[in-house]
């Protein structure tokens, strides 16, 4: 079976190092409303947006230049009817130089269709990842409010 996990890639230009700087810098490109540190093995630290959602994630996996992992600790969904449906799964983002590029494979380790969140979340990540990490990576700053241009 293939899978299910959902999964995005981006090729950008920049070394390993810029790319794991940048992924370890949630603030510039998923959200500002993030408190704690992100970029130290075993820190915990909040996300929410709005009063829709809210993760608490906990950095267990620091790989200088090829791997981040986030666990989700706790998670809060005003959409779905079982608003915990992260909690337990893994964030992943595995780096690997390619010649002159570099690939950054970002992988939700739960995250399938069976959700009810799925969709919005798959979209939602796709848009985080594809235009707004690799702004920050390509250009040194993150489109943030990417969803407010493609609505």
């Amino acid at each position: 079976m293939d899978n299910q996990n959902f999964s995005t890639t981006i090729w950008v230009e920049q070394s390993p190092a810029e790319v794991f700087k940048a992924v370890n810098n949630p603030r510039a490109w998923w959200s500002e409303d993030i408190e704690g540190s992100t970029d130290k093995l075993n820190e915990e630290w909040t996300y929410h947006f709005g009063d829709n959602h809210r993760s608490k994630m906990k950095v267990i996996e620091l790989v200088p230049d090829k791997k981040v992992v986030w666990l989700v600790e706790e998670n809060y969904f005003k959409f779905t009817k079982d608003p915990g449906e992260w909690t337990g799964n893994k964030i992943t983002f595995e780096i690997s130089k390619h010649g002159s590029q570099t690939q950054l494979v970002f992988t939700q380790i739960g995250l399938v269709p069976a959700y009810e969140c799925y969709n919005v979340c798959r979209d939602a990540w796709t848009g985080f990842i594809q235009k707004s990490l690799g702004s920050l990576i390509a250009a040194g700053k993150g489109q943030l409010k990417w969803y407010e241009q493609s609505n």
